[in-house]
């Protein structure tokens, strides 16, 4: 009897210690992720401490003088607010919803022309110049011309982080739908698929990947591009918050800003990854089976 549930006891361990060996190779990933940054911030803070000249301590301050700051700036703010502060609430709120709302209209513009012109067999060859032309052009550069279309406020902003994230959404997405398997759509054909069927259940599919792939990259640009909006003319925002704390030498609060972008930026995109696993988890099945 014993040696009947010994084996089946056995077996039965085995997927909590799979489990337990999976939990450790990922917190040991994380650790060593984090070492290099935790010994960069270490450095950092010891030079300011004892190294370097009390005037670069100025422009250069501490990390826990940066960190100090952060909080004080942007998290000391009630419970029922989430902790934001006022600075929080007026300046990092709505860069955030600049930056969301630029980034999610680029995707579908290019999301939704990316599948149109990779599907299409000669529409790319006569628009194909004017995207590289377009995607060529600085974004910024075209602040002045977007400020005489719009003036300065709200869709001026939202329209140079839209031209400057769309490109790698829209050649994403026309790269995948151009990719799609031809004997797939034969199927499709054979099975008389309607065109909306065979875009919902094979060309979007197909091409989801490079799709995030785009958005992904786009995520990052649209950072840089709602700071940079911000600089110019902007009543609120981060950009703004920067400018003034750079002219009135509130360097702290400038390193608490960069920072900030930093971990917004990071926030975002792990929380995008997160996402993309989730709802791409058939596509790495498929990998595997194919490897």
């Amino acid at each position: 009897m014993s040696t009947a549930t010994a084996p089946a006891t056995a077996g039965r361990s085995r997927p909590g210690a799979r489990d337990r060996r999976r939990a450790r190779s990922v917190l040991k990933l994380i650790a060593l992720r984090w070492t290099v940054f935790a010994v960069a911030v270490a450095m950092w803070e010891l030079a300011a401490r004892f190294l370097v000249p009390e005037d670069y301590t100025l422009y250069f301050p501490p990390p826990t003088t940066i960190a100090k700051s952060l909080v004080h700036t942007w998290f000391s703010g009630p419970v029922s607010h989430a902790f934001l502060s006022k600075t929080a609430v007026d300046d990092l709120l709505p860069s955030l919803a600049r930056l969301l709302g630029g980034w999610g209209l680029a995707g579908v513009i290019g999301i939704l022309f990316g599948i149109l012109l990779g599907r299409s067999k000669h529409a790319l060859d006569y628009v194909d110049p004017l995207i590289q032309f377009g995607r060529s052009i600085p974004a910024t550069a075209l602040i002045p011309v977007f400020i005489v279309l719009f003036n300065i406020g709200t869709t001026m902003r939202l329209s140079v982080i839209v031209f400057g994230v769309i490109w790698p959404i829209l050649l994403n997405t026309i790269d995948g739908a151009r990719s799609v398997e031809p004997m797939q759509l034969d199927i499709a054909r054979v099975s008389r698929l309607t065109p909306l069927e065979r875009l919902r259940l094979i060309i979007i599919p197909a091409a989801a990947p490079k799709i995030f792939a785009g958005l992904r990259i786009s995520l990052s640009l649209s950072i840089i591009l709602m700071v940079t909006s911000e600089l110019v003319g902007a009543t609120d925002g981060i950009g703004l918050f920067l400018s003034d704390a750079k002219k009135t030498y509130m360097l702290p609060e400038m390193w608490s800003a960069i920072v900030l972008l930093g971990i917004l930026g990071y926030a975002l995109n792990t929380t995008f990854l997160w996402i993309e696993r989730h709802l791409l988890a058939w596509h790495r099945g498929v990998r595997q089976i194919d490897t």
